[in-house]
């Protein structure tokens, strides 16, 4: 009798969920003990295949993430075994026989120093890499992103996502580069990208380019605890606090971002009532710490804590928000900048000068743009073009619950 697909499919989404929490973690603590973020990848990937082939048949484990690092350790273990490197690892702790010291790397996984996260996502993080590849390394590793949520967040093609990726790991493993925290003089140079790939990890979290869910808040805190854990290892970088109070700011509101079934709530529209007001305290404490810079994330910091601090949505300072993004797009040009722009010249100029702004952009497969095209086209009473651009959007996105909120809008429309 063949199974019931609905018994079959319970334990996978599970697998899935935990894997998108736990993976990093496996990830770092497996490329600890191997040297290798390719080798960590591969095993951890494969204790990803195992337990996709075991819950379904034998249950979901009542601690599924330490199922998951127990039998990565697994893994590691006969990896190492299989290897030369096996005896090079029992060499650098002082063993004596292969089969006595297997529980010791074992713990070795456990019991450790410091934050393997951290050690990873600077390692990701090396000069030797290009920047492009940088970042897709570390989405992939420890965002858990998939190639095509990658290349959605770049906006660029799939196949060439994965080169990155492919080409980033041999290198790495060529180089030799170690799997540990550089030393102060080197931390700097490697600043700007770590900075990059947090928020870029943090955005896929507060919305999501993929799948069923509009947000994915286990993201986004991973995000935050990296950034946070920068800010102390650098306390004198500007950058930094702007980052992390950026995001101190946006997730404050994540808990107001969906409604009881899920559907995406805008931002003109969330109960303030709802907004983590300890995050925005936070948030403007490190904003404070950038006053006098005009640094990217301290200039998107700044705009976010207008918002925060606005008791309601008519009392947003959209012309300081134009200024700023008018002072972002000279320090960091982007057709994002430009549209994010576009919305707040939309609301402190009108919607006309908006819309110039908007059809000047060369974004063709970025569904925000005809969105925000087709709320500044509603504000002007153009309601035939603000649907069409609506149902242009909902054609483009990845994303279930951002096609739903496109689909309302132009059926509002109609």
């Amino acid at each position: 009798m063949a199974a019931d697909p609905r018994t079959v499919l319970e334990p996978r989404r599970v697998v899935e969920a935990v894997w998108r929490i736990e993976s990093a973690r496996i990830v770092a603590a497996l490329a600890r003990v191997v040297r290798d973020v390719g080798l960590a990848e591969e095993l951890a990937q494969d204790t990803f295949l195992i337990a996709l082939e075991q819950w379904p048949v034998g249950g979901v484990p009542e601690h599924p993430a330490s199922w998951l690092m127990a039998t990565a350790k697994h893994r590691a273990i006969d990896a190492l075994r299989r290897g030369s490197r096996y005896q090079e690892k029992l060499a650098e702790l002082g063993r004596a026989t292969p089969m006595a010291e297997e529980p010791d790397i074992a713990a070795q996984l456990d019991d450790y120093v410091g934050d393997d996260l951290l050690r990873l996502i600077f390692t990701t993080c090396h000069p030797v890499l290009a920047p492009e590849s940088r970042a897709a390394l570390t989405l992939r590793l420890l965002g858990g992103l998939s190639t095509v949520e990658i290349a959605r967040a770049y906006l660029v093609p799939e196949p060439t996502v994965g080169q990155r990726i492919t080409r980033a790991k041999r290198t790495l493993a060529e180089k030799q580069v170690p799997f540990e925290l550089p030393p102060p003089e080197q931390a700097a140079q490697r600043l700007g990208s770590v900075l990059e790939v947090i928020y870029l990890m943090f955005n896929e979290g507060y919305a999501a380019t993929a799948g069923e869910d509009w947000v994915r808040p286990a993201l986004c805190r991973e995000a935050l605890r990296l950034g946070r854990i920068l800010a102390g290892l650098a306390p004198a970088e500007p950058e930094v606090h702007g980052l992390v109070a950026l995001m101190e700011f946006q997730a404050s509101r994540l808990a107001a971002r969906l409604d009881p079934t899920g559907a995406p709530i805008l931002l003109q529209d969330q109960d303030r009532r709802r907004w983590d007001r300890l995050l925005i305290r936070r948030g403007l404490a490190a904003l404070s710490r950038t006053e006098g810079t005009f640094g990217p994330y301290a200039l998107q910091a700044a705009i976010a804590g207008c918002h925060a601090t606005a008791a309601t949505s008519e009392e947003t300072d959209w012309a300081r928000i134009a200024a700023l993004y008018a002072v972002l797009a000279q320090v960091s040009p982007s057709p994002i900048v430009e549209l994010n722009r576009a919305v707040a010249v939309g609301h402190a100029d009108g919607p006309a000068a908006g819309l110039s702004i908007v059809d000047g952009l060369e974004l063709p497969d970025y569904p925000l743009v005809p969105a925000v095209r087709g709320d500044l086209l509603a504000r002007l009473g153009r309601d035939a073009e603000a649907r069409g651009e609506f149902e242009r959007a909902a054609a483009m996105t990845r994303n279930a619950r951002e096609r739903s909120l496109f689909q309302a809008r132009a059926k509002e429309l109609a």
